[in-house]
């Protein structure tokens, strides 16, 4: 199904529905700060075994990235943050950027590779934030691919719900999002750095 929900104020019956369809291990595509995503609670094994299915991903290789909600939702499935990385993050989230940091054990044994790492968002988007504040969990975020040969990434949410209305629960229409994807920076490391330039500007 489709389901229309606005993207400045998201309707709180309209996002509840979209929690409970999460609770009940459905799989959703919503839109973001950059492209639309595809997700699912990441503590639903069978949710996140199927996503890996839809983009044809090998789930033990492919590092899957976090929507949390905020920077003390991030702590929760990482190591100690130093404040180097921590003042970083504070100047850039929520924005379009996905931060690569050192994962602890509290992240699904599904996620955990040899690298031993996380990628976690904070969009500046509504709509996916009052889901994850709702659900009280992350939720997984790998982007809506779009079959065009020049275009990457799918941004028109009609066209996304008649390609792959079969594979998902519910398709957001939050209406129409850019194509480009987000900044991509690892902060495994002593010196930060920078993986995959996308949308946004890091503020160093």
């Amino acid at each position: 199904m489709i389901l229309k929900i606005h993207p400045d104020n998201p309707n709180p019956r309209k996002i509840s529905q979209v929690i409970e369809c999460l609770r009940d291990g459905g799989i959703i595509v919503y839109p973001s700060d950059t492209v639309y995503g595809i997700g699912c609670d990441i503590f639903n094994k069978k949710s996140v075994e199927k996503i890996a299915q839809i983009k044809g991903l090998n789930i033990k290789k492919q590092n899957f990235s976090f929507i949390c909600s905020d920077l003390s939702h991030i702590s929760d499935f990482t190591k100690q943050i130093d404040n180097k990385t921590y003042k970083l993050m504070k100047r850039n989230l929520p924005g379009p950027f996905t931060f690569i940091l050192n994962a602890n054990n509290r992240i699904p044994k599904l996620f955990k590779t040899n690298k031993k790492t996380v990628g976690i968002r904070v969009p500046k988007h509504n709509i996916p934030l009052e889901i994850v504040k709702q659900l009280g969990n992350p939720i997984i975020t790998t982007s809506v691919k779009d079959d065009d040969k020049i275009i990457e990434h799918s941004t028109n949410p009609d066209l996304i719900h008649e390609k792959i209305r079969h594979l998902v629960d519910i398709v957001i229409d939050g209406g129409f999002t850019g194509n480009e994807p987000s900044t991509i920076v690892d902060c495994t490391k002593y010196d930060f750095e920078i993986i995959r330039q996308g949308k946004g500007k890091l503020l160093l």
